[in-house]
């Protein structure tokens, strides 16, 4: 036996340390989130820099893997945000479901790499069986395709790369991909509601579009893109001789979970002759569900469309989707290398590579397989469903507490609200509700979000988690509650 035997699987020494190792591991997760741990320890970002600081992370000679592990779970789980806790409401972070973590330890074992089909056999064509499944749940015809991607900034930054290619070579007759941007792209213009994600901006600035390039639509009530004001801002562009070519909607805002109005969005997209991307990475696990997914109206229209898995599918990060309406429009981003796509390879063995901005890949989309194949549709629609309900039941909570004001009638799961008491002003609600944030996740009563509603800080419940109850939110505003009259006390005294 040599030494490498054991690092390695595929000996007895090997796979029997692989067992081990995964045991450890698993015990070692398991301690930092049991039902004793709060979802925060509360260390600081100074704490953290000087627990870290005095860690050699290549040290000239090793130790054993029990000993590192141990030192993780001490050092480094023990100061992670607590996904699974009940009371860790904060951002579009989910609990991943436990078949997903069963999958995401097959793919890091078997480590296969989708650029090439002699590299990812099977998994090849899984990925290609699930794309199929998800352009059936998005209304997508015969016609659809897909890659997976890493998460929804990918999935947007290359849906935009494919609409400006397009646009080019339609409008411009040039292959950008090949010469470059014309002169004439100065002028070219993508439109989004002010609420959607900062990827549209980031993407043209990776583009050589530049943020500019991005014109903002203004919203109605509701955080939804205005169609009347989106008509407005293209027949201002028309008359100042710019040239919009994508229109993005946006299933499910950061803040809000706001759904832009898809279909008449699609309208829009249908006369002014744009390319239509629906940013679903939130909310497009309605599609799931009965009970909801018309609130996803339009989006097979759409002419391509990102979805996260690691948000209300539950899948481990990272894992998201890229879907087009019109699969043969990959084209526009395809790429050809010898040892990717030999002349004689087999040309019944798809090689993936030439639809992702990627070239090693992620066998990524073994998660949401094992996880549909366990669950089934069904379940995983409860699962979505519970939270929607949850999300009702605490804005109701908050609209009934004369100590709270509730921001947002919820579309999604997400809740956007301010502590607010009678002896509070103007000027004093922001910064107590940013102290009150901050003090819950110092002290590990919970982890809460952060956003600004008209200039003023505001706090968020983003309630993904199925095992998050009405009375765990209620336990929490209690908590904002107690932490806001602690601050209160040492103000006064401060003043004193």
């Amino acid at each position: 036996m040599t030494d490498a035997d054991s690092l390695f699987l595929g000996t007895e020494s090997g796979n029997d340390a692989y067992r081990e190792a995964v045991e450890r591991a698993s015990a070692a997760v398991v301690e930092a989130v049991s039902e004793s741990a709060t979802p925060y320890s509360g260390a600081s970002p100074t704490d953290l820099d000087d627990r870290f600081g005095a860690v050699e992370c290549l040290p000239d000679e090793g130790q054993p893997l029990a000993e590192t592990v141990e030192e993780v779970g001490e050092g480094i789980l023990s100061h992670s945000v607590g996904v699974a806790d009940p009371s860790c409401v904060a951002h579009l972070h989910c609990p991943p479901l436990v078949p997903a973590l069963a999958a995401e330890t097959a793919i890091a074992a078997t480590n296969q790499s989708l650029d090439s089909w002699d590299q990812s056999p099977a998994a090849t064509h899984v990925e290609r069986r699930m794309v199929d499944r998800l352009c059936d749940l998005f209304g997508y015809g015969p016609d659809g395709d897909g890659v997976f991607t890493s998460g929804g900034t990918q999935s947007n930054f290359e849906a935009l790369l494919l609409a400006r290619n397009w646009f080019a070579r339609e409008r411009f007759g040039r292959r950008v991909e090949e010469t470059g941007l014309p002169h004439k792209a100065k002028a070219m213009r993508i439109l989004c509601s002010e609420a959607a994600h900062f990827t549209a901006k980031q993407a043209a600035a990776h583009l050589g579009l530049g943020e500019n390039a991005v014109v903002t639509v203004p919203t109605d009530g509701d955080h939804r893109m205005d169609t009347t004001a989106l008509d407005a801002t293209l027949a201002d562009l028309r008359k100042r001789e710019r040239e919009p070519f994508a229109l993005v909607g946006t299933a499910g805002t950061t803040d809000f979970g706001s759904i832009d109005p898809l279909d008449e969005l699609a309208d829009r997209a249908e006369r002014h002759d744009l390319w239509f991307h629906v940013d679903a990475a939130y909310g497009g696990a309605l599609a799931l569900s009965e009970t909801h997914r018309e609130k996803l109206d339009g989006i097979q229209r759409a002419d391509s469309l990102s979805v996260d898995f690691h948000k209300l599918f539950y899948q481990p990060i990272s894992c998201g989707a890229l879907l087009l309406r019109d699969g043969d429009r990959f084209d526009l981003v395809e790429r050809s290398a010898a040892y990717l796509n030999p002349e004689d390879a087999d040309l019944a063995a798809p090689n993936l590579v030439s639809k992702s901005v990627q070239t090693t890949r992620r066998f990524d989309a073994l998660k949401p397989y094992v996880t549909f194949r366990t669950l089934g549709r069904e379940r995983l629609a409860e699962l979505v469903d519970s939270t929607l309900t949850l999300a009702d039941e605490a804005a109701a909570l908050l609209a009934d507490a004369p100590d709270f004001e509730v921001l947002n009638d919820p579309t999604l799961n997400a809740v956007v609200f301010r502590y607010r008491p009678g002896s509070v002003g103007d000027e004093e609600v922001g910064p107590l509700n940013a102290a009150v944030r901050a003090a819950l996740l110092r002290n590990g009563d919970a982890v809460v979000g952060r956003t600004e509603v008209r200039g003023t800080t505001a706090l968020k419940f983003t309630l993904l988690n199925p095992k998050t109850t009405v009375e765990r939110v209620a336990d929490v505003l209690d908590a904002v509650r107690n932490r806001a009259r602690t601050i209160a006390v040492a103000d006064r005294q401060l003043r004193r």
